[in-house]
C-alpha cells in the first residue's frame, strides 16, 4: 500500500490508472512477483503480493514506484515526493485471514463511496479472473494460494465488520502480521 504525498491525487485519468496497472504487470515479470489482488484509488493503491524470495517485495516496489514517478513527472512537472513515503506491508496468514485482506482491498471503492459494488470499480481486481491480462498482454493476476471461494462476488457484497477493519488497519499502520495469535506471535517478535 502507498498513498500520494499529503493525500494528493495521484491517478487523474483512466490512462494513468491503466498505465500504472501496466507497470504492475511489468514489475511482476521483472521480479517474478505474484499479484493476488489490487485496487487503485485516486490518491493511493493497495496490492496483495506473494513474493517468492526474500527481497522480491522491495525490488518490485522500488521498480514500480520509480517508473511510475518518472511517468508522473512527465505529465505533472515539479519536485518533491509523489508518494508519501516507503510502501506499507505486512505478512498475512494463508487461511481465512488472506481472504479477509483480499476482501478489504477489493471493497475499498465501496467503503470510499466510489462504487456501489466492488466489481463496478474498474481499477480493482474485484470480479476479474486469473485469466485477466494487462493491456500489453502481461499476466496481472495469479491464482491464490487457497482457491478463491466460488461465492467470492457474493462475499464482496457483505461489508466487513468493524473489528476486521480495525485489525487490518492496525497491520497496515504498524506492519504487524495479520493472522491468528499463534501464527503472528512468532512473526512479530
Amino acid at each position: 500500500m502507498n498513498r500520494g504525498n499529503e493525500r494528493q491525487t495521484v491517478f487523474h485519468t483512466d490512462n494513468e490508472y491503466a498505465s500504472f496497472l501496466q507497470l504492475v504487470g511489468q514489475a511482476g515479470q521483472r521480479t517474478n512477483m505474484r499479484t493476488l489482488a489490487f485496487c487503485l484509488m485516486p490518491n493511493h493503491f493497495h496490492l496483495c503480493l506473494w513474493p517468492r524470495e526474500d527481497g522480491d517485495l522491495s525490488r518490485f516496489m522500488q521498480w514500480l514506484t520509480t517508473k511510475h514517478v518518472a511517468q508522473y513527472r512527465k505529465s505533472y512537472p515539479g519536485s518533491g515526493h509523489v508518494w508519501q513515503g516507503r510502501f506499507k506491508s505486512f505478512a498475512i496468514q494463508d487461511d481465512e485471514h488472506l481472504w479477509t485482506v483480499l476482501k478489504y482491498i477489493e471493497r475499498n471503492p465501496v467503503r470510499a463511496g466510489l462504487a456501489p459494488r466492488a466489481p463496478m470499480w474498474p481499477w480493482s481486481s474485484a470480479g476479474l479472473s486469473t485469466e485477466f491480462l494487462g493491456q500489453q498482454g502481461l499476466p496481472l493476476l495469479h491464482p491464490w494460494p487457497r482457491p478463491r471461494p466460488a461465492n467470492w462476488l457474493d462475499l464482496l457484497l457483505v461489508p466487513e465488520g468493524e473489528v476486521e477493519l480495525e485489525r487490518i488497519r492496525k497491520s497496515v499502520a504498524n506492519g504487524s502480521a495479520y493472522g491468528d495469535s499463534g501464527w503472528t506471535r512468532g512473526l512479530d517478535d
